[in-house]
């Protein structure tokens, strides 16, 4: 009998078939797991899977209906690196929901129903590489400080969301970004917005589908791409007066026009005193001299 044709020890078998019980066991219902990794993709969970394997590294979600990520089940995952929550229904509230998964490096929240980004929303994620939040169509808020903690944040993907403005600080503090999708979004190209296109137009950044961010509004501007939009922004910002500058300049011409006219009267006073004091002078030394 050969070598490879010889029955393998009992011992041996009934441990392979416990590892691969214990492995059978510990995987989520109606998802597939793998060394590390568990895979749930579409297949239509209403709720974060119970019973995730406490060393998983690599977690994929996509394409279901999951509306809320719990905090307290995601933390005993600490060792997780990568969550895919794609094509699901989270939105509202997500502050504070990823604080027990910092060494999370890949995150993909795209297509889902986010509405905001505050500061606590992905502030504990340290190691945070990639982070995409793009085809949320309800996000209109993102806060100046959202990504502040985030310095290791490579990949930014904001594309196809409710997004009309973004501070120039939020994405220019990061030192490491290198990919911005901006595309697909309702810009409003207005002065306050020049500052974010100057700082696209000079950065390192790349920026796909740059054919594709264009402004919305104002009507004058609209379909206009960035670098066009940056040229006639900076003749109209630099030059347009507002009613509240008219109001300014109004104020400062009335305050000159008042001061000048007051030193006037104040020259002419000084000057009849002074004329008066001379003539009183005069008129003393003529007495004297016909004494």
């Amino acid at each position: 009998m050969s070598p490879s044709s010889r029955p393998r020890p009992l011992s041996l078998v009934f441990l392979l078939g416990m590892g691969m019980a214990s492995e059978r066991i510990n995987c989520p219902s109606r998802c597939s797991c793998q060394y590390l990794e568990v895979n749930c993709t579409g297949q239509q969970l209403q709720e974060f899977p119970a019973a995730i394997p406490l060393d998983t590294r690599q977690l994929i979600l996509a394409a279901n209906n999951i509306s809320s990520l719990p905090a307290v089940e995601l933390s005993f995952l600490a060792d997780l690196v990568y969550l895919d929550c794609r094509k699901n229904l989270l939105g509202n509230d997500l502050d504070f929901t990823f604080i027990g998964v910092a060494k999370l490096v890949y995150l993909d929240l795209s297509f889902n129903n986010l509405t905001q980004v505050t500061f606590s929303t992905f502030s504990h994620l340290l190691s945070l590489v990639v982070l995409k939040i793009s085809d949320n169509p309800n996000l209109v808020a993102i806060e100046k400080d959202a990504f502040v903690n985030n310095t290791w944040l490579r990949h930014l993907d904001v594309s196809r969301t409710g997004l009309t403005f973004l501070e120039t600080s939020t994405v220019q503090d990061l030192p490491n970004l290198r990919f911005l999708g901006l595309s697909g979004n309702l810009w409003h190209c207005n002065c306050s917005f020049l500052d974010f296109i100057t700082w696209m137009t000079e950065s390192n950044v790349h920026f796909p589908d740059a054919d594709s961010i264009t402004c919305y509004t104002p009507a004058g501007l609209r379909t206009l791409k960035m670098p066009a939009a940056e040229s006639q922004l900076h003749s109209t910002c630099l030059t347009q007066l507002y009613k509240q500058d008219y109001i300014f300049l109004c104020l400062v011409g009335f305050c000159i026009f008042f001061a000048g006219t007051v030193a006037a009267w104040l020259a002419g006073v000084c000057a009849i005193i002074y004329e008066i004091h001379t003539s009183k002078g005069k008129e003393e030394e003529e007495e004297e001299e016909d004494r």
